[in-house]
């Protein structure tokens, strides 16, 4: 009995997904408990970019322009994200906290956004006696106020859970701060469906308040007792720095500009198919909406084996840069099956395709971000470059912007391309009713291209200086388990 008892012990925490992530620092009870405001966000997102897309074009009648507008309004407050990480490194409140007064402020914003969203969406629909413009105004500004909170909120916590963790775990904490996100948007998307299955105004107003209360509760039981309080500010203290100092220095390094290129490139030719990708499968493969659906699914599916397979890579010593190009790699793969499977009429390998881009987007988004965060804590005695808050928030603002500018330009190139094509001024060999999405899924396969040639100088160096890895850094789930 004792061997197998040696060998189950041995076993279990291998079994169990980011269990070596704890420490004696960071627990994996707290640890966990900390990764809610992950949870939070990526129930926002599920919410304004999937059920309410949605909702406000069928069920509501909104203008698909203005819904377009209104779910880039959290975009456009992605560059705050920056300066947010910065204020959270310089700030020191009364109570001697940096990182928590700005995950409150964000949670508070985030609540006041949603407890107003679904009464301006109301009036926006002309379903009420008030006049639209109203709605308009209150709808661009609950959008607005949403973005602003997931934005501060996840800044925040993802710089607290870098300052948290040993150097050693660092990496896998923060990855096991996206799988989290993730699973967030994933659970939500399915209470959300459930709940609104048979839609009502009333059933639309229950739904949006009570995700505000959800917020809440996630992201103060996620705060409560974490961060370590520090000493009053005092009316004695040094100045801060200023932020565009900051940058200033952080931007002059020899391979910064190059990293947020690449970061910005690759995540828009990851995210230009977002709203395309289902109506892609309905329109041109002719799959029913139940088997659309199940796309989500699939992308999440690509991101978690990416996942792992990033946490075995790293592991065994891989230079971060190297695997975000593998990422890239994959990348083009799986759009190339996407766009086949329109002449072969093949709905398993455009589901293959779609794997294949949750696969490369996965390596892509956890690689960059370990890069992010070597550039803060650089391995030995090599000086950071600039502190987490400023490199995450960085990293952040890049990809938010390039994400949301891209599933805008991607909606609006089909569109266009489709309308062109079907009166016949591309020609007859460019008349299908997928020529417009091909067209999509081209330029991304270009500007995956385009990330390689900005990620090559960047491989097998770090982004601090000219030195590498000084040990093999452990991310993701159990290394033992991959």
């Amino acid at each position: 009995m004792k061997p197998v008892s040696r060998h189950w012990r041995r076993l279990t925490p291998e079994l169990l997904p980011f269990a070596d992530a704890a420490s004696a620092a960071l627990p994996l009870s707290r640890l966990l408990r900390l990764s809610l405001f992950q949870v939070s966000v990526g129930m926002a997102g599920a919410l304004l970019v999937g059920t309410l897309n949605r909702v406000m074009i069928v069920e509501l009648g909104v203008s698909a322009w203005l819904v377009s507008a209104m779910i880039a309004m959290p975009m456009l407050v992605a560059p705050w994200r920056a300066l947010v990480g910065f204020r959270s490194d310089t700030h020191r409140s009364i109570l001697g906290w940096r990182r928590v007064p700005y995950l409150w402020f964000g949670s508070l914003m985030q609540f006041g956004g949603f407890a107003i969203m679904p009464f301006a969406l109301l009036i926006l629909s002309g379903d009420t006696h008030g006049p639209i413009w109203i709605g308009t105004i209150a709808a661009a500004l609950a959008f607005a106020l949403v973005g602003a909170g997931l934005q501060t909120t996840q800044t925040a916590g993802l710089a607290l859970a870098t300052d948290m963790a040993p150097a050693d775990t660092r990496p896998r904490v923060v990855a096991l701060m996206y799988v989290m996100l993730l699973l967030g948007v994933l659970l939500s998307s399915l209470v959300f469906g459930w709940l609104l299955r048979s839609f009502s105004e009333i059933k639309l107003i229950g739904v949006v308040q009570g995700a505000a209360m959800v917020t809440m509760f996630l992201n103060i039981i996620a705060l409560w007792k974490q961060e370590p309080r520090g000493a009053p500010s005092t009316p004695d203290d040094p100045p801060r720095p200023a932020f565009r100092d900051a940058w200033r220095i952080f931007a002059a390094q020899p391979r910064t500009l190059r990293f947020l290129v690449a970061v910005g490139l690759g995540t828009a030719a990851f995210n230009m198919q977002d709203i395309i990708l289902e109506p892609y499968g309905g329109s041109v493969l002719k799959l029913p909406v139940g088997s659309t659906s199940v796309l989500t699914a699939l992308l999440a599916l690509g991101g978690l084996c990416g996942f792992a397979w990033a946490a075995r890579k790293l592991a065994a010593g891989i230079d971060p840069h190297r695997l975000a190009a593998l990422g890239i790699i994959a990348g083009v793969a799986a759009f190339a099956a996407v766009i086949f499977s329109d002449p072969l009429q093949s709905p398993w390998l455009f589901r293959s395709g779609a794997v294949l881009i949750g696969f490369g987007g996965g390596l892509f988004a956890v690689s960059t971000l370990t890069t992010a965060m070597e550039m803060a804590h650089p391995p030995g005695d090599q000086p950071a470059c600039a502190t987490s808050g400023l490199v995450l928030g960085a990293w952040g603002a890049v990809q938010a912007c390039a994400g949301g500018l891209a599933i805008g330009l991607g909606g609006a190139l089909r569109d266009g391309v489709t309308a062109l094509a079907s009166r016949g001024l591309l020609g007859e060999a460019m008349s299908s009713p997928g020529v417009g999405y091909s067209v999509v899924y081209h330029i991304e396969i270009a500007l995956l291209f385009a990330t390689l040639v900005a990620l090559g100088p960047l491989v097998r160096r770090s982004v601090v200086g000219n030195t590498t890895w000084s040990q093999p850094p452990q991310f993701g789930t159990a290394g033992t388990a991959l």
